[in-house]
């Protein structure tokens, strides 16, 4: 088994508890070997530490902003897999990650956005945090929430 619980811990990296849904799903569901996670938000101790589009005019927030909320949602999707099967340890790929950023209409920086998600699980996951992934944009996300990410992940 991998050491991606120490990892986490070496990297200075808490995972947060799992965000409860504001809908009606759950966080995660495992099918086989496989844990699919909801949209995770990136919710901080029980809010969002923005809303609104992203883009490059005042008034938006930053596309640096958004990275590092792309972080965010990537951790709370960790700790929905962590609840599910017990440990990280037991990941044995990171398969997808769908990525959505409310963007300002000219804003066409959605794939950096969502790298801080893609990195994070590179600095934890290594060889097997690379993943197939989708970084849209769209008009707008559940409260009002500048990103919203999903991950796939394989388990042993």
């Amino acid at each position: 088994m991998a050491a991606y619980e120490a990892r986490i811990a070496q990297l200075g990296i808490e995972l947060p508890e799992v965000a409860p849904p504001v809908a009606a799903y759950v966080p995660a569901v495992i099918t086989g070997s496989y844990v699919y996670t909801s949209g995770q938000l990136p919710f901080t101790a029980g809010g969002l530490p923005a809303t609104g589009k992203v883009g490059d005019r005042e008034g938006l927030v930053s596309a640096a902003a958004a990275k590092g909320y792309a972080r965010t949602c990537a951790l709370n999707a960790l700790a929905a897999v962590r609840a599910e099967i017990g440990s990280l340890d037991r990941v044995t790929r990171i398969v997808k990650l769908v990525g959505f950023v409310a963007s300002d209409p000219a804003f066409t920086g959605q794939p950096g956005v969502i790298n801080g998600a893609s990195e994070l699980l590179g600095e934890i996951f290594g060889e097997a945090g690379r993943h197939a992934r989708s970084a849209v944009g769209v008009a707008v996300l559940p409260l009002d929430s500048p990103v919203e990410l999903d991950l796939v992940v394989e388990f042993a």
